[in-house]
């Protein structure tokens, strides 16, 4: 299978019981167990977090076979952390096949709603979206796709949560951000738009009618990170020493050459196996936001 460079190939999300949240990905969300285990010492260092060295793990995917992989870590949660309300990685947008069907079908102990399925203002309507919060207080969007933006094609759902094709970043400086993606990884700027953000408005206790800008990063016309501007009540997300973040900790790209790349790795590009990996070289670089980029080189 052919994947594009700029293609999320992985959103990790750190759970405080691991299998509590596999019952809300694989039994709910309907997603494919296809690895799980301990972290290893290498993969750990590599990401900056060595404490995270035989965290239990387990990866997803959809039952579509996308090549796309969602990971869950187990590592005790954080007191200070409050999801929507620091930098770094604030939500992964999952396309899905029926966003109707998912308020009645997440249950309350696995899942809390913070958005119902809404057509967006400002906005020309391509997909419907909806918000909610995993046990690790990762942030999901369940997105039905309706159809492509002027500038982007946006994936159809082929099972009932498919591929992650947004991730969404807050950062403190939105326009050092897509330069950072555009000069290290070799990805382009897509259009801004400016709406009524619901999560941020709400996450802040901003009027409704408060207005964000947001740009998304993109390859040709497939859409990868969607920066946003955030309030200056943003902090720096609160985490355990030598730990991942809390909530969405790291959002893994393709890329076509690490060489051609000009991050500063964490540590250098080695040969991982395992899911997602599959022998491909992989390394980790740290964002203007504080996120943690993990790239894999596709070819």
């Amino acid at each position: 299978m052919s994947i594009a460079h700029g293609t999320i190939m992985g959103g990790l999300s750190t759970v405080p019981d691991l299998d509590r949240a596999m019952r809300a990905y694989r039994d709910v969300l309907q997603l494919e167990l296809v690895e799980q285990g301990e972290l290893d010492a290498e993969l750990a260092v590599s990401w900056g977090c060595p404490a995270n060295k035989g965290s239990r793990y387990a990866v997803m995917r959809p039952a579509s076979d996308a090549p796309c992989w969602f990971r869950l870590v187990e590592q005790p949660a954080h007191p200070a952390y409050v999801p929507n309300r620091s930098y770094g990685w604030a939500a992964f947008e999952c396309t899905v096949e029926d966003v109707w069907h998912w308020p009645e079908a997440l249950p309350q102990d696995l899942f809390t709603i913070v958005g119902p399925p809404k057509v967006l203002e400002n906005i020309e309507p391509a997909f419907i979206p909806m918000q909610a919060l995993g046990t690790g207080q990762e942030m999901i969007y369940l997105n039905q796709v309706l159809g492509d933006l002027p500038d982007t094609d946006l994936p159809r759902a082929h099972a009932p949560v498919d591929r992650i094709f947004i991730v969404v970043l807050a950062t403190p400086d939105r326009e050092r951000s897509i330069a950072w993606y555009q000069q290290r990884l070799g990805l382009g700027r897509g259009s801004d738009y400016t709406l009524p953000y619901s999560m941020i408005n709400d996450a802040f206790g901003l009027p409704p009618e408060t207005q964000t800008t947001i740009t998304m990063v993109n390859h040709g016309r497939l859409p990868i990170v969607e920066v946003d501007d955030y309030p200056d009540a943003t902090t720096q997300r609160a985490r355990h020493a030598g730990m991942l973040p809390p909530g969405n900790a790291l959002v893994t790209l393709a890329v076509k050459d690490l060489d051609a790349c000009s991050a500063d790795w964490i540590t250098p590009p080695a040969a991982r196996e395992g899911a997602l990996y599959e022998g491909r070289r992989a390394a980790t670089a740290i964002g203007v936001g504080d996120e943690l980029v993990e790239c894999v080189e596709v070819g």
